[in-house]
């Protein structure tokens, strides 16, 4: 099994949520059996999606964790907000989201939201290989 921990910084940036995607890209080709490109999409997709979504109400930082199972990556982001994510009418028209959460859910297997004993939560997605 393979596993990589990425810890992204603590900013607002888009160089930040493009530092998740090289490192999901990067961390996707280093397996021993690498996903099929659409697979790796989704994947990158979804880390893409849950670090916006931390960096943007989480506080301003998150930690990316990756690990490949036989069949299965996880994508784990903690952040240091207590709220839960919340599902939202998408915004049409004013450009203020709700578009992503909904997604993550159609594209993984199961998603899942806990609290952190040491404070904030940690958002979790698991995606077929």
């Amino acid at each position: 099994m393979n596993t990589l921990s990425v810890n992204v910084a603590s900013a607002r940036s888009v160089t930040t949520v493009a530092h998740a995607r090289e490192s999901t890209q990067g961390f996707l080709e280093g397996l021993q059996h690498p996903l099929a490109a659409e697979g790796a999409d989704t994947v990158v997709l979804v880390v893409s999606e849950l670090v916006t979504n931390a960096l943007r109400h989480g506080g301003g930082s998150c930690t990316l964790e990756l690990t490949a199972h036989q069949d299965s990556i996880e994508v784990t982001v903690h952040d240091d907000s207590p709220k839960a994510p919340r599902m939202r009418t998408p915004d049409l028209n004013g450009g203020t989201g709700g578009f992503g959460r909904p997604m993550v859910n159609r594209l993984a297997h199961t998603t899942s939201v806990t609290r952190r004993a040491t404070g904030g939560k940690t958002v979790s997605a698991l995606l077929a290989r």
